[in-house]
């Protein structure tokens, strides 16, 4: 199993080029089974979780090719042969679940295993199941497969969400776009991945209005037709890598970057002490001065402060000059990278949902071992910032969300190298 070996070496300098985001293109190309007419995608993230959405619309019978080195997917739903996800593919990863709302709606009819992915909490599926329920179809569960029928086609409705969960948001519109009538999906997730999503059904011919608020509208038509469409910048490699010269030192600019992407997180690194600040290409990083100072974060749907970038924030923190506060709100056994970054001389303690971090001076570089996607990052960059060498183990967990960052991180003046497994 492959590992990557860190070793600290002091202030980063350069440029990083964001790629497309990993979930918005999750979300994208299960939108290719609402039409019969292809769907292209352009600036998509080369990631072991785009193979495995891949073979999983291949499995249906979709016919997908990845083009101009994987960053063009052309996809085609034209003769599907199946409206089963398995369980073998669907377990390896979440947005698997994604596939539901469009098949219901174009087949009425679907068979979807419940998902795996990352060992973060439950994230149960019932949010997708009342949203669909909502609109006509009937839902029964079966020896771990979630059995959806709607005989007579969905039909438009008000729904009001308990939660603003960002997949139900999405399995629900793309089901309400071939449903008949109108639907209101309130208490709706905002994040930017449903408001890329929205422009891609619309350049599919969908009627949607109101992404990015609390409500949004869909006037259900009768078929959609094919697009090209380009995917947004990931917002969460954008802050990942902005956490890089922030807990080194230097100055990185982040190409492709918008501030529109991470307002709440840029606000939080300002008052640690970090500046942002946007440039023609994207946007420019530096810490201000000295050691940066220790903020409180709360996980809340965007646009406040992502669940995605609290391990990485952790990891700034356990440098920073007093003591943080960091609750989970989002997803619960979100803190497995705590004991991890302690093995590197961290102060932390979990209780529950919070996390306390009192930053030290400096870590010290050891054997790590990474429990999901985004803790694996976040020992990266505490590795860049520690004496010595740090291992980072079970690195897998990388390749699903981050595509090259060896390389990137190398181009910035990290030492940084990934060791073939045996």
């Amino acid at each position: 199993m492959d590992s990557i070996l860190v070793t600290g070496n002091g202030p980063l300098n350069g440029q990083i080029p964001i790629a497309g985001a990993k979930n918005a293109c999750l979300t994208l190309m299960p939108a290719t089974l609402l039409s019969e007419e292809p769907l292209t995608l352009t600036n998509a993230p080369r990631l072991s979780d785009i193979k495995t959405m891949t073979a999983l619309l291949q499995s249906l019978g979709a016919e997908v090719s990845s083009l101009q080195d994987g960053q063009v997917i052309a996809m085609s739903s034209h003769s599907l042969t199946s409206q089963t996800a398995d369980y073998d593919i669907v377990r390896k990863m979440r947005a698997s679940n994604l596939v539901l709302g469009p098949l219901l709606a174009r087949f009425g009819q679907a068979v979807v295993s419940l998902p795996g992915g990352c060992a973060i909490g439950a994230r149960p599926m019932d949010l997708h199941v009342e949203g669909l329920e909502a609109l006509g179809a009937e839902v029964e569960l079966k020896d771990g497969y979630l059995h959806a029928k709607a005989p007579g086609g969905l039909k438009g409705a008000v729904h009001q969400m308990r939660f603003a969960s960002v997949g139900a948001t999405e399995n629900i519109v793309m089901a309400a776009t071939l449903a008949k009538g109108t639907t209101v999906l309130k208490n709706a997730a905002r994040e930017p991945e449903i408001v890329d999503l929205v422009e891609c059904l619309r350049k599919m011919g969908a009627q949607i209005s109101g992404e990015g608020t609390p409500t949004i509208e869909i006037q259900g038509v009768d078929r959609l037709h094919g697009a090209t469409h380009q995917v947004v910048t990931d917002r969460i490699e954008l802050g990942t890598y902005m956490l890089a010269p922030a807990i080194c030192g230097g100055e990185v600019e982040l190409l492709g970057g918008r501030m529109s992407l991470v307002e709440s997180f840029a606000a939080k690194l300002d008052a640690a002490g970090v500046s942002v600040s946007e440039t023609e290409g994207g946007l420019k990083v530096a810490r201000k001065n000295g050691r940066v100072r220790a903020v409180d974060v709360v996980t809340e749907p965007f646009p406040g402060f992502p669940t995605d970038l609290q391990a990485q924030m952790m990891a700034l923190m356990c440098t920073a000059e007093g003591t943080s506060v960091l609750e989970e709100r989002i997803f619960e056994n979100r803190f497995m990278h705590a004991p991890e970054l302690v093995r590197m001389g961290a102060q932390i303690e979990v209780h529950g949902g919070t996390a306390t971090v009192t930053g030290v001076e400096r870590l010290k570089g050891a054997p790590v071992m990474a429990t999901d996607l985004r803790a694996s990052v976040s020992l990266i960059l505490a590795g860049l910032a520690a004496e010595g060498e740090t291992t980072v183990s079970r690195v897998y967990h990388l390749d699903r969300g981050y595509e090259h960052v060896v390389r990137k991180l190398e181009g910035v003046g990290a030492k940084i190298e990934r060791i073939k497994g045996q």
